[in-house]
């Protein structure tokens, strides 16, 4: 059910805290955390705390936690002093999206050429 965590979600079990994650920013909805294959020098990932398979379901059933999720990322881009920074929701496995959670990728402290990929 949306919402409610998935034994089998990796990053369910991260805000569960049975898997570690360096974890850069917790709220009472959300958590930030280092990506483990950073693709720039700053790569976090802002999950909310409940399971929503990707960013269309997380803003149909939950606007509310949508804008929390976007407030986080500006706030790690603000304490990791970053002036511009990407953010990114990949929605599908033709999209690159491994996990069945939603995650937005907060990537700065580099250039970030246009078009990406």
């Amino acid at each position: 059910m949306a919402g409610e965590p998935q034994g089998d979600c990796l990053f369910c079990k991260i805000v569960a805290g049975t898997i570690p994650a360096t974890i850069v920013r917790e709220t009472d909805t959300t958590v930030a955390f280092r990506d483990i294959n950073p693709q720039a020098p700053t790569h976090v990932l802002i999950i909310p705390k409940a399971h929503h398979e990707n960013a269309a379901a997380l803003a149909a059933a939950d606007p509310a936690l949508t804008a929390d999720v976007l407030r986080e990322a500006q706030a790690v881009a603000d304490e990791e002093k970053l002036d511009s920074y990407r953010l990114v929701f990949n929605t599908g496995s033709g999209a690159g999206q491994t996990v069945w959670h939603v995650h937005g990728h907060v990537l700065g402290g580099r250039g970030l050429d246009w078009p990406p990929g």
